[in-house]
């Protein structure tokens, strides 16, 4: 089939026949992005702008710019998810600011012991109990999913780089070392979630721990790793 009529065929389909055809594409994205995502993300939520994406995507589909329309609609499908992930500002302020807090509280622990902080070390520096900071690290995990995610569809190739969410300007080398020197936990979390991009329950198996246990080791590790950056750019 010749650019033109492949491009015709798209145009012509009605929207019936375009979600029949690549609804299961539709879902197997938002299947891939609801395992990490916050628990209050729905999957019938994400599927629900995923075919707004698909729409988009046939009215501007040009396959003279090499890829083929299964490839072009899941780049859109996937950012309208996250664009609608984005405007339900589920990162809010106050995750922010427990990122920064978490990360200070490692940061002076760790200055005083000289190795790597436990929870129950950071829970104590932070003044809260040990099954707060548990809920806290929790949710911390989903304060920067978004912004690695553009990273990814920005053509970095590295799910494992989260250069863009920390620090502006930091090599790609001092990111990754920073990340090989958390404690092996961690890092094989953030090896797994950003490197493979497996789910919370996949890492959990392998982890042998649960889902929430995995969320917790999530946001630790990077408030861990923005502690670690900070304190090599002073």
């Amino acid at each position: 089939m010749s650019e033109t009529s492949m491009y015709a065929d798209i145009q012509e389909r009605s929207v019936d026949e375009l979600v029949r055809e690549y609804l299961p594409l539709v879902k197997k994205i938002g299947l891939h992005l609801v395992g990490r995502m916050p628990p209050h993300i729905e999957l019938d939520d994400l599927m629900q702008v995923g075919i707004i994406g698909l729409m988009q995507a046939s009215q501007s589909y040009d396959p003279s710019r090499g890829a083929n329309f299964s490839t072009f609609a899941g780049i859109r499908i996937k950012g309208a998810m996250l664009d609608e992930v984005r405007r339900n500002n589920w990162a809010t302020r106050s995750v922010q600011k427990g990122l920064k807090d978490v990360s200070e509280a490692i940061s002076r622990v760790e200055a005083r012991l000289g190795r790597s902080a436990s929870d129950q070390e950071i829970a104590a520096q932070m003044g809260i109990g040990v099954a707060e900071y548990h809920e806290l690290s929790a949710e911390l995990a989903y304060s920067r999913l978004a912004s690695l995610d553009d990273v990814e569809e920005a053509g970095d190739g590295d799910g494992a780089n989260p250069l863009n969410v920390f620090e502006q300007g930091q090599t790609r080398e001092h990111v990754l070392e920073a990340i090989q020197s958390l404690p092996e936990k961690e890092t094989l979390m953030l090896s797994l979630y950003y490197g493979e991009e497996l789910n919370l329950k996949e890492i959990g198996e392998i982890l042998g721990v649960s889902e929430s246990r995995v969320s917790q080791i999530h946001g630790q590790a990077l408030a861990r790793l923005r502690a670690k950056m900070q304190n090599d750019a002073s």
